[in-house]
């Protein structure tokens, strides 16, 4: 039978309603598998390109000037007394004339982006890289600093980026955490482990420090006394589960002794999966060579040098890689301790040859080695790369081989996951001293919403309610940075 205009026009719409449905239907389900069980955002906000994180945070402050972002003005005033036709405040003295790179640089990769020698192993990438050089800060004190760039506020009290996304997205896999932390092998960062801690979220969100080059990499899984057997390891550990659990029970709401409950509980799992996932006695020479270890039992100088930083860095990047694939959603790894003299760290008052010159030479064959793995491994694709510092260094000397802090403008760059690469968003001036467009820098709240809406997540939407606040990463801040995204 024959319909009417009006009846087939009814019939078009209602197969286009029920076939919306069903694609609505099929969308929610897959994003709904995408987001895990334990997390709180049980169904994600728009589809994700992204599954996981690594963030590589340079402690000290990194020059954008020496590393990634090149600039012909100081070539060519080189010497010069500096004019920044601006009152400027320098964090200590370094106001002195213009000073050019020590460093050489030439174009990379199909996209011609100048790097410099001391991170030549990561020009093979550069076209995976976006770059962002007109990153800001609000201060150029360094633990204020780093905590603004970890967690997204300039004081304690903040959980860190990696909290956030273990709160909302939950483990990949139970048996390993799902935001481990490789600090620096000489000690930790301004601020210490309060970079990745909770804050007010539950306390199975923050970081599980790892220490790759210790006997004990992770403290207390293992019972150290030589009477503890692992049968009455095991034993003691369910007598004290029962006796938590009964203690709950009168307690409901306090979710410190459930985090603490899960904390045993992925003791007790990672000590038969931990050892595995550190143990790079399986990984081919090759492999080893690619991050910077194939010197195995070098006795290193006291000075600082390149390939001691490769060695310690690029094993904690292979490590990474390792937990990336078995399931741990957020990975951050370190370079450089706090205060250290000799510098063992990116804060070059008085000479960024001798510093920056092994420092970058180590954490770019980790690095370039961690991208080309992530690569070839097929990881890359859903494995956000983020590579921070918390601000950056002037143009001007410090007396007259370093450089004082800068936290006007510098560079943080990202790769994988959804980015579009080969690309330099946002230029700094002439010098490098502030956004060409000081109208419109890059902050943070910037990056993290961005990492957040690749994974997934609508940043506003991320909220829990402290103190009468409802808190979030972005604070009241933050822009999607599309131009990034692929």
């Amino acid at each position: 039978m024959a319909l009417g205009m009006n009846e087939q026009l009814n019939r078009r719409q209602a197969i286009s309603s029920a076939t919306s449905g069903f694609s609505a239907l099929a969308l929610a389900a897959m994003m709904q598998d995408e987001a895990a069980g334990d997390g709180v955002v049980e169904v994600l906000h728009h589809p994700p390109k992204a599954k996981r994180v690594v963030q590589l945070f340079m402690a000290g402050a990194a020059s954008h000037l020496d590393l990634w972002d090149y600039k012909p003005e100081l070539e060519k005033h080189h010497g010069e007394d500096s004019d920044f036709g601006e009152a400027v405040e320098a964090f200590q003295n370094g106001l002195g004339p213009w000073m050019k790179s020590p460093f050489r640089f030439s174009p990379a990769g199909e996209s011609g982006k100048m790097i410099s020698e001391v991170v030549q192993p990561l020009a093979a990438h550069v076209d995976d890289i976006a770059f962002i050089h007109n990153m800001v800060g609000k201060t150029g004190v360094h633990s204020q600093a780093t905590y603004l760039q970890a967690t997204g506020f300039d004081r304690p009290g903040f959980p860190g980026m990696g909290s956030w996304i273990s709160y909302a997205l939950g483990s990949i896999r139970e048996e390993l955490p799902t935001f481990v932390v490789l600090p620096d092998h000489r000690g930790f960062a301004s601020n210490g482990p309060k970079n990745w801690g909770s804050g007010f979220l539950p306390a199975s969100a923050q970081g599980t420090a790892i220490f790759p080059q210790r006997d004990q990499p992770i403290e207390d899984l293992y019972p150290g006394a030589d009477f503890a057997t692992p049968d009455a390891d095991r034993d003691g550990l369910e007598l004290l589960g029962r006796m938590n659990r009964q203690f709950q029970e009168s307690r409901i709401g306090d979710s410190r002794l459930e985090s603490r409950l899960r904390a045993y509980e992925l003791a007790a799992r990672m000590q038969l999966s931990a050892p595995e996932a550190l143990d790079l006695s399986q990984e081919p020479a090759h492999i080893m060579k690619m991050y910077g270890l194939d010197r195995d039992g070098a006795i290193y100088p006291d000075t600082i040098n390149a390939p001691e930083e490769a060695e310690y860095f690029g094993r904690k990047c292979l490590i990474a890689r390792r937990l990336l694939e078995r399931g741990v959603r957020f990975v951050q790894i370190w370079s450089g301790n706090d205060n250290s003299f000799p510098r063992r760290n990116w804060d070059s008052h008085e000479d960024i040859q001798r510093d920056h010159g092994p420092l970058a030479r180590g954490m770019a064959v980790g690095t370039a080695a961690l991208l080309k793995d992530l690569k070839q491994t097929g990881l890359l694709e859903d494995t956000i790369v983020l590579w921070t510092t918390e601000f950056g260094r002037m143009p001007s000397t410090q007396g007259s081989l370093g450089r004082d802090h800068n936290p006007y403008v510098f560079t943080n760059w990202l790769a994988g996951g959804g980015i579009r690469g080969g690309i330099a968003y946002g230029p700094s001036d002439q010098w490098g001293y502030k956004p060409a467009d000081r109208d419109n820098p890059t902050q943070v709240y910037d990056v993290h919403a961005t990492i957040l809406h690749l994974l997934g997540i609508d940043h506003k939407r991320l909220t829990v309610r402290h103190d009468g606040i409802d808190r979030r990463l972005t604070d009241v801040h933050g822009h999607v940075l599309h131009d990034l995204i692929a």
